[in-house]
């Protein structure tokens, strides 16, 4: 038998049980539902807990992304960490493994679940140390753990076949043997262990470069193991898989969820008016907003799929996707308008995708970059800026008030169906969620919206969440009055008119002065 071979199975089955004689009892703290995440792009660990209880928790986020923990290489470049070495060592550049642990009690406390990005497709290239002081040699495939037996041949991704995306050496990574079962073996230790500390979920990194069946059978294996988190959940699992005509969604949706590429792209495409696209045209762009389609062919089954606005890959890829920094070379998302604010509040208010995810990156001077020595926390201080200026603030984007308050707008408005479909001029949009939410946003740069719409919502006096929130009953911002008949009237300014006011309006049921 499996177990008998391996008998730190035993082990851990051992330890879950007693977790699950530990979880039993009530927690003190319920989980925020899980509607919405955030990826604090190599943050440190223990700033991660920290912000946890601090922000993320309060403000609704249902879960975290940290960065892959496991010992890597540390070149002074953004990607070192997707440049694994050893995977029994929790030694990285963001912590180690109590700080680890910490920080995913921390994050529990404040009802925040915890998924640990995971690169187990491929190992680093070169010789060295890792940060754990572990040494590797990729010339002659010599790893912790790893020995040349453990790796397919070295060949460069021509995307001919599946296959050959299979085996191939992505960006001339030794690319390791996932049909093996001592590898597969290794991986499910790698996951094993996080899963005692307490991880609620896995994000796979290029899994479309694994097969899928050797993704289903390193999963059968762990839940044999972990059935449930230690939270007493069912393991989560998301999945990068880029589009191409090469390889086949449909077998990976058998092993968790999907992150919906397309929908980044015609984020891109509506909010920047390229290839003719407009805000007017997303309905035909991404098709039934619950089920998905469109021109974009977004993926049916909404309750799998994972979107974004972009990632800590696309938004150093000119072209990938909409930035909050122009830094990146991109055309300027963050200087003189919101386009990005609205994207990010378009995916947060609409119906499509389970996990809707905000990326809260650093700021960078040039695509291959590190993270700044300025950190988000220095001494436990929160290193917020104190105004939102150009090029400011990027370290902090899940804190932005029109895209953090969003998150409890979608939490409310969550499972409800999209009605009252308006547009002004091409760039101007506006919706209702049921009875609950109704939001509008102005793209354009020329032409301010005013418009009587239809709200679908209780008369009211509401606060517009995109500018503030209720304290002492009362609104810090702006408000929008809902009439007997559930109709409003609207000014809402261009996206050019050089204002600290994102050109928006966000209002729900929960938020009524």
């Amino acid at each position: 038998m499996k177990l008998l071979k391996r008998p730190y199975k035993a082990l851990a089955v051992l330890a879950f049980a007693l977790a699950s004689l530990a979880i039993s009892a009530p927690r003190a703290n319920a989980l925020n539902p899980p509607y919405t995440k955030v990826v604090l792009f190599k943050w440190r660990t223990a700033d991660i807990g920290t912000e946890c209880t601090n922000w993320l928790g309060p403000q609704g986020y249902g879960w975290v992304q940290t960065s892959p923990p496991e010992a890597t290489i540390s070149d002074g470049y953004w990607y070192d960490m997707y440049q694994p070495v050893n995977f029994k060592s929790l030694t990285s550049t963001i912590g180690n493994r109590a700080q680890y642990q910490a920080m995913i009690s921390a994050c529990h406390a404040a009802g925040v679940r915890v998924i640990a990005d995971v690169t187990v497709n491929d190992m680093a290239v070169g010789p060295g140390a890792a940060t754990d002081g572990s040494s590797y040699d990729s010339a002659t495939l010599t790893y912790p753990y790893f020995s040349s037996a453990d790796f397919h041949p070295d060949t460069s991704c021509t995307y001919s076949s599946e296959s050959e995306v299979w085996v191939c050496w992505l960006a001339a990574l030794p690319d390791l043997k996932t049909e093996s079962s001592y590898v597969q073996g290794q991986i499910e230790e790698y996951m094993e262990l996080l899963l005692s500390l307490g991880v609620d979920g896995f994000r796979m990194d290029a899994a479309k470069f694994q097969p899928y069946a050797d993704l289903e059978t390193i999963f059968a294996a762990v839940k044999a193991v972990y059935p449930k988190t230690l939270e007493g959940n069912p393991l989560y699992i998301t999945q990068e898989i880029t589009p191409d005509d090469t390889v086949d969604y449909s077998g990976y949706e058998g092993v968790g969820a999907i992150q919906e590429f397309e929908f980044t792209y015609a984020m891109e495409a509506a909010f920047r008016n390229t290839g003719g696209e407009t805000l007017s045209s997303l309905p035909a762009m991404i098709g039934n907003s619950t089920s998905g389609g469109g021109s974009y062919g977004l993926l049916n089954d909404s309750s799998d799929m994972e979107i974004f606005v972009d990632d800590w890959d696309t938004e150093r890829n000119n072209g990938g996707s909409l930035t909050a920094s122009d830094l990146s070379g991109n055309t300027n998302d963050a200087v003189g308008n919101y386009r990005y604010d609205l994207a990010n509040i378009f995916m947060l208010a609409q119906p499509y995708a389970a996990t809707a995810t905000v990326e809260s990156g650093f700021r960078f001077t040039n695509g291959n970059q590190d993270y700044p020595s300025s950190f988000a926390y220095i001494n436990g201080v929160a290193q917020v800026p104190a105004t939102r200026t150009a090029n400011c603030c990027y370290d902090f984007i899940h804190r932005w008030t029109d895209i953090s308050n969003m998150v409890k707008f979608r939490i409310a408005t969550y499972g409800l169906s999209e009605g009252n479909w308006t547009t002004g001029t091409n760039n101007q949009v506006a919706f209702s969620r049921g009875s609950v939410g109704f939001v509008a946003l102005n793209n354009d740069d020329a032409t301010v919206w005013n418009k009587t719409f239809t709200t679908g919502l209780p008369a009211g006096v509401y606060c517009n969440v995109v500018h503030g929130g209720l304290s002492g009953g009362k609104c810090t911002s702006d408000t929008v009055t809902v009439n007997s008949s559930g109709q409003a009237t609207l000014s809402i300014p261009t996206n050019s008119s050089g204002t600290a006011l994102v050109p928006a309006v966000a209002i729900y049921t929960g938020q009524v002065q």
